[in-house]
């Protein structure tokens, strides 16, 4: 069973509202496997605690088809229902011919979906625009409407009446505006999950809400009627370890994909997690792997553990390979300044970071290798994609190991700083859409 989560535009509640089917579907008893469509990291640490497994990213464009859909099957084969949420409206993308779109998806993984509207404002004219929904695309996928921000019993009657008379469509559920259930946003988003553990119980309150407004048995209904896919080869095979990777885990960095942790340990890697707040020294490890993250939320926590700075100043020095990706590239400079305070980092980097009010790179990017870095992640060119609000602001000299042939990165032309056998970028990669970068790193640990 699965259904994909969509909506009309962004910001009608689509991630809202697949916590909350996550949540109460398992309360229920049901193994749920959520997913998100898109690069994001943020919304699949909701939705990985909501369900309770591992939310897994689906990307065409940065996975392409083929590799999306063993992804989904992958991730899906032991679960009794998947949510997928969408990302933007159900036919936006890149792409004008919608190869990219939630549209795209639910074709691709035969599922059905539930069209979220906002119905702020409307009453009979959301009519019109769900037979707009239903007639761009004749195989849509689209099974249910379930109305968001509904102002009163009254309304949702209207709303109701001008569905079944015109559109055809099941309504399951009709969620009213409650500030109750409202996640506390950021400049990229809802807040990670990870870094507040007193944010998990709204995901209770959430599911309360679900569970009073939604009708789950025809959710369930709907996602049942999905068509049977045809199954792949899904077992992983695991080489022994060889090398020890320290990881950073905790509320700082928490930007992973789940198949980029996988693909490490499936080429001989022992992941070796530590807290760059609390342990001050590297647990003994052969490399380090940065994620994403916001540093600049934990400035003086990250400054005050002067040890940890200088044991991985020192091990760099050495030679220590390190990966890092955005957040674990501000953390290896030598300050970060936001909002008028400035605090040392690591300083393995000879650059300084500043956070700006406004996005410095958000979006897809494409990198073409310099041929200067000690080992390379992908072959001539990799797709992936950045969201940052912060930038190198003395970017002069360095070595680089990607040309930017779409996106921003360092300076606009370049990213992946080199120092050393330091890698360091604004770009995450997944290791769906470059297979070649976690068994690459791994062996240039080992050798």
């Amino acid at each position: 069973m699965r259904v994909i989560i969509s909506a009309t535009h962004r910001s009608s509640g689509k991630t809202t509202i697949a916590i909350g089917l996550c949540a109460a579907l398992s309360q229920k008893g049901l193994v749920v496997q959520p997913f998100k469509k898109g690069p994001d990291y943020i919304d699949p640490s909701w939705l990985t605690h909501a369900a309770g497994r591992d939310c897994h990213n689906l990307d065409i464009w940065m996975m392409g088809e083929e590799g999306t859909f063993n992804a989904f099957q992958a991730a899906a084969s032991n679960a009794d229902l998947s949510i997928i949420e969408g990302n933007k409206g159900f036919y936006d993308g890149l792409d004008i011919e919608g190869t990219d779109s939630t549209c795209h998806l639910a074709s691709l993984l035969k599922s059905p979906v539930i069209l979220i509207v906002d119905a702020r404002g409307m009453t009979r004219g959301i009519a019109p625009l769900l037979l707009g929904y239903q007639q761009f695309e004749k195989e849509n996928m689209i099974r249910g409407v379930l109305l968001n921000m509904v102002a009163s019993p009254r309304h949702e009657e209207k709303l109701r009446a001008a569905i079944e008379r015109y559109c055809g469509l099941e309504v399951v559920g009709a969620l009213p505006a409650m500030s109750d259930i409202e996640i506390e946003q950021r400049h990229l988003g809802l807040i990670p999950i990870k870094e507040d553990n007193q944010m998990v119980p709204i995901i209770d309150d959430i599911a309360r809400a679900i569970k009073e407004h939604v009708n789950l048995e025809r959710v369930i209904d709907i996602a049942g009627s999905a068509l049977v896919l045809p199954e792949i080869k899904t077992k992983k095979t695991f080489a022994p370890p060889n090398i020890r990777l320290g990881v950073a885990r905790d509320p700082v960095f928490t930007f992973y994909y789940p198949e980029n942790l996988d693909a490490l340990c499936q080429a001989g890697a022992e992941l070796i997690p530590f807290n760059t707040l609390i342990d001050e020294q590297l647990p003994t490890v052969d490399g380090l792997y940065f994620g994403g993250g916001f540093p600049e939320m934990f400035l003086e926590g990250l400054a005050q553990n002067k040890p940890l700075l200088e044991d991985i100043r020192v091990a760099i020095e050495k030679g220590m390979p390190v990966y890092a990706e955005c957040g674990g590239l501000m953390y290896l400079s030598q300050s970060i300044s936001c909002k008028k305070i400035t605090r040392k980092m690591v300083g393995a980097l000879p650059v300084d970071i500043e956070v700006f009010d406004k996005p410095q790179g958000h979006g897809y990017v494409i990198l073409k290798q310099t041929g200067n870095a000690p080992w390379s992640g992908f072959n001539e060119e990799g797709k992936g994609h950045e969201f940052h609000y912060s930038r190198v602001i003395n970017p002069e000299g360095l070595n680089f190991a990607y040309n930017v042939i779409r996106g921003k990165g360092v300076g606009g032309k370049h990213d992946g700083i080199i120092y050393k056998n330091v890698i360091a970028s604004y770009a995450h990669l997944h290791s769906v859409g470059v297979p070649e970068w976690a068994p690459r790193f791994v062996d240039f640990v080992k050798h």
